[in-house]
């Protein structure tokens, strides 16, 4: 049985990382999507929040399971069966970035082998972060996300923008 895992912060999942996942649940037997905390990153959503985003997003996808963890990629991988570590690359950069990564994984264990899947150029432009900043600023980015994620980014946003400026309010008195 081929196993997979593709780990990211998802923090929104977009449609590319989607289109990723759809691919690799076509090439492996049984692909888990897993949530991972990125420390140098500030979340918007939760790892709860995201877990509930994804499941929703991959529902018809039935060999795609949603997890979450700590620690080394490559212990999840130990711990789940799992031999193939599957990533996406957008451009010349993530390549170099995830062929170090892939490098100190193999390092980590022999039997981690890294799947690269080439994003659609539909979706090379595209990062979780540079989402957050667009919508932060007004732009409508739903032409990027599922409809659940996208519906919840504009209700998260909107209660950070009442947070704010009840906030303004209490300093203006």
């Amino acid at each position: 049985m081929k196993v997979a895992v593709f780990p990211g912060s998802f923090d929104p999942l977009t449609l590319g990382h989607l289109d990723l996942i759809k691919r690799g649940s076509a090439l492996f037997d049984q692909l888990a999507v897993a949530v991972m905390t990125n420390e140098s990153k500030n979340p918007l959503f939760t790892v709860e929040e995201r877990v509930a985003q994804i499941k929703e997003a991959v529902s018809g996808l039935d060999n795609v399971s949603v997890i979450t963890t700590e620690g080394l990629t490559v212990d999840l991988m130990n711990r789940i069966g799992a031999d193939y570590l599957m990533r996406g690359l957008r451009n010349a950069t993530d390549f170099q970035y995830e062929r170090d990564i892939a490098a100190m994984n193999n390092f980590l264990d022999d039997q981690c082998e890294t799947v690269f899947f080439l994003a659609k150029p539909e979706y090379q432009h595209l990062s979780s972060s540079l989402l957050k900043e667009v919508t932060s600023a007004g732009g409508d980015i739903s032409a990027y996300l599922p409809a659940n994620i996208n519906e919840a980014l504009k209700k998260r946003l909107m209660k950070r923008e009442m947070l704010r400026v009840k906030k303004d309010n209490e300093k203006a008195r």
